[in-house]
């Protein structure tokens, strides 16, 4: 399923932003989980969806909410610890969320979003809106008891839910084929009655189709998808982790890098179609923006214990007249 014009370079600068604004984290704030190499799974699942519909992230935190078009500047203030971060700086990398955006929250917990996705498909359902719940989560969380639990909850109550897997082919150090019986993940969705589908993960175009389906099935009340973008992470596992052993041949990652960039792979794309004049002013677009995002966070207050109070408890705090508390 093709973009058109004008949604296509809106995909091509999301990628972007994730790309630049996590460039710009090593750079200057060196902290988190990085998405550098699965821009095109995150984006493309991202454009099936409407501002309403719900998504949770994982602790690869970064990509979600710039995917689904948060804005860059809280994003940034919120890594730097500021006031002004979409979180007021309390949060940090793996807590950033847009709830404006239907961004209900990332989590550090492997495969914690997991229930909290089927819980608002289940909120949907009840409210009996035409909303989807969209979770995002890794390989390695789909060993989680959390993702039978879900999935099987999802399909006997046909709940309005993506399950979105980024195989990126390692938990950690460790490779899916030694750590899954059956590889595939997304045949696991036969033992649940619900489609799986898997996908080239670096096509954003081939994601957002696979998820347009999904969603349109959701909608409908057909019940849930579970898709499989095969994707891959270019760096660490985190970019502050110091891994003692060689997990990974480099002419792996080298290949992933060069023929399997899926912003180099979307960029082709583009010019293909006679933008590579659009898609050069979005690459000075985002860049400009991504140099603004800095600054702001640079010029950002820092948080002060008064917020840290307010996000703790009511301020101020009422007790009942017969408490004994003046």
């Amino acid at each position: 399923m093709e973009l058109d014009r004008d949604r296509s370079l809106e995909c091509y600068s999301r990628m972007l932003r994730i790309r630049k604004f996590e460039e710009a984290i090593i750079a200057h704030h060196p902290v988190g989980h990085l998405s550098i190499g699965q821009e095109a799974a995150i984006v493309g699942a991202c454009m099936a969806l409407r501002d309403d519909d719900y998504v949770t992230g994982t602790h690869r935190s970064h990509g979600h909410p710039i995917g689904k078009g948060a804005d860059l500047l809280p994003l940034m203030a919120e890594i730097f610890g500021k006031r002004t971060g979409i979180c007021k700086g309390l949060g940090g990398s793996m807590h950033l969320t847009d709830t404006s955006l239907g961004l209900i929250g990332e989590s550090a917990i492997v495969g914690g979003g997991l229930p909290l996705a089927t819980g608002a498909g289940l909120s949907i359902q009840v409210r009996k809106t035409d909303q989807v719940s969209l979770c995002f989560f890794g390989d390695g969380a789909s060993n989680e008891g959390t993702f039978h639990e879900s999935l099987n909850m999802a399909a006997v109550w046909k709940l309005p839910v993506i399950y979105f897997c980024e195989n990126n082919g390692y938990a950690v150090t460790t490779s899916v084929e030694k750590s899954h019986g059956q590889p595939d993940i997304a045949r696991r969705a036969d033992g649940y009655g619900m489609p799986g589908v898997i996908v080239d993960g670096q096509d954003a175009e081939a994601v957002f189709a696979a998820t347009m389906a999904a969603v349109a099935r959701a909608r409908a009340g057909g019940g849930p998808t579970l898709i499989e973008a095969k994707t891959y992470r270019f760096d660490e596992h985190s970019n502050r982790l110091a891994i003692p052993i060689k997990y990974r041949e480099e002419e792996e990652v080298a290949h992933w890098r060069g023929a399997r960039d899926p912003i180099a792979l979307y960029r082709a794309v583009l010019d293909g179609r006679g933008l590579a004049a659009e898609a050069e002013a979005v690459e000075a677009a985002v860049a400009k923006l991504t140099d603004e995002a800095v600054q702001f966070a640079k010029d950002s207050p820092e948080p002060e214990m008064q917020d840290l109070i307010d996000s703790m408890y009511v301020n101020p705090i009422h007790f009942p007249a017969d408490a004994g508390i003046a």
